[in-house]
């Protein structure tokens, strides 16, 4: 398990990275003689720049070898990471930040095309377990983290503590990960399907980021929203005549894939929504700092944990449809249960919520991630990988936009500018009915669909 392990921890780098700088914008910006809000370009970069390179993440590992692209890409990122923690001025944080959304657009999803190729598909679950932590565990300990190190060190160790987990991971990757050879012949890069690509992911991206954010009119998000669907469209049609597109929805004609992809986004929009609704909770309506908030939402962290030790088991025994159907109504309930917390409300009940919502979205990633590759074949990893990380991309930050809307209209209705209790009330209830909603796409899910990877007879 030395190589989920590896992969796991340059995924939980990238995901506690990009969570933990919301925290620290405020002495960022004091340090830096700028306006907090607008450090949020920092953020902005990072996002663009991961959700326009993703799509390219399955040609270049096939094309450079996925072993050389994933350590190429912890090197840019633990380089990028000193740039911004060595940054004097707005400009060279932006150029630091561009550097590690590229890094990171290669580093998680090559990284998953390693695991994938050198991982046998019975084993697939137990990996995937290992995989699916960083992406749970990420937003939870980000603002602890964050609140932490800025209270009581400095906000440059936001990125200088990549360092050394940047280069254990390159260590360890040359040391037990070996180059593969793809089993398909590499291709010239699809340089329009990149461009179009590029401009519809961007501009979706920045849409959701604009929306969560409320930096631009409603006229000018809708123009935006309207160029990417535009570039979307242009693109699907491009993809259909081009013989090797660089996203490829032929894939999606593989029914567990599919049913993966479409039930398995609804879940994620939690993993961005929940920790964000759950500081806005805490901090702004419960008056919380952000360290206290932190150390409350560990519990989550601590569920996902102990989940790790059963899920191979438990989807074993019960199969991927039906953990996956009743364990979407679990996850919901947990978010929904967030809802029934007041200033009053016992820290103890707080953490037994928190904790069990942690072991529902452990098990629901885990066995989503393990069935989007039940039947893809090897030669197919690189291309479902990119198809796969470029919708999450879409996804994750969707959810933290879909969040702060609601919660927008929920004050805009009460005439308010202050955040209270009731407006994440809705915030909850919305994320949490999608997330009972992904039973839609489960259902479709044969009985024995994906047997060779869970186990189940």
């Amino acid at each position: 398990m030395m190589v989920p392990l590896i992969i796991g921890c340059a995924l939980f780098m990238q995901m506690l990275d990009s969570t933990v700088i919301t925290t620290a914008l405020p002495a960022m910006g004091h340090s830096l003689g700028e306006d907090p809000v607008k450090l949020n370009v920092a953020i902005t970069a990072y996002l663009l720049s991961a959700a326009v390179f993703v799509p390219i993440c399955g040609w270049a590992a096939d094309r450079f070898g996925a072993r050389r692209v994933f350590t190429s890409a912890i090197v840019l990122f633990t380089l990028s990471s000193t740039l911004c923690g060595v940054s004097h001025t707005l400009g060279q944080i932006v150029a630091g930040r561009i550097l590690q959304g590229f890094a990171g657009a290669m580093m998680v999803p090559v990284g998953r095309i390693v695991l994938l190729r050198s991982v046998p598909k019975s084993e697939l679950v137990r990996a995937m377990s290992f995989l699916s932590m960083p992406a749970l565990l990420g937003p939870i300990f980000g603002p602890a983290v964050g609140g932490f190190l800025v209270e009581y060190a400095s906000w440059r160790w936001i990125f200088f503590m990549n360092l050394p987990i940047g280069v254990l991971g390159v260590v360890l990757t040359l040391r037990y990960i070996k180059e593969e050879a793809s089993e398909r012949v590499p291709q010239p890069l699809d340089v329009v399907g990149f461009l179009l690509t590029a401009v519809c992911m961007g501009t979706l991206v920045f849409c959701f980021e604009a929306v969560g954010h409320g930096v631009l009119s409603s006229g000018m998000v809708a123009g935006l929203l309207a160029l990417g669907c535009l570039c979307g469209y242009l693109y699907l049609r491009h993809a259909e005549r081009s013989p090797n597109p660089i996203l490829d929805f032929r894939l999606l004609k593989i029914p567990t894939f599919s049913v993966a992809l479409l039930g398995g986004n609804l879940c994620r929009l939690a993993v961005g929504a929940v920790p964000f609704l759950l500081a806005m909770q805490l901090q702004i309506a419960f008056g919380m700092g952000p360290f206290a908030a932190g150390l409350l939402t560990f519990a989550g962290a601590l569920g996902a944990l102990m989940m790790k030790m059963i899920a191979s088991p438990i989807i074993r025994r019960f199969g991927f449809r039906r953990t996956l159907l009743g364990n979407a109504f679990l996850c919901g309930l947990s978010i929904l249960g967030c809802i029934l917390f007041t200033p009053v409300t016992p820290h103890l009940v707080i953490i037994v919520v928190l904790m069990l919502g942690g072991l529902s979205r452990s098990l629901q990633l885990t066995a989503v991630n393990s069935l989007s590759y039940a039947d893809i074949r090897s030669d197919q990893m690189a291309r479902a990988t990119g198809l796969a990380s470029a919708v999450q991309q879409l996804t994750i930050s969707l959810g933290v936009a879909l969040a702060a809307f609601v919660l927008k209209c929920s004050m805009a209705l009460r005439g308010s500018g202050t955040l209270e209790d009731m407006d994440v009330t809705y915030g909850y209830l919305v994320i949490g009915i999608s997330m009972m909603l992904s039973v839609t796409a489960f259902r479709k899910l044969a009985p024995n669909a994906g047997a060779e990877v869970s186990g189940k007879r």
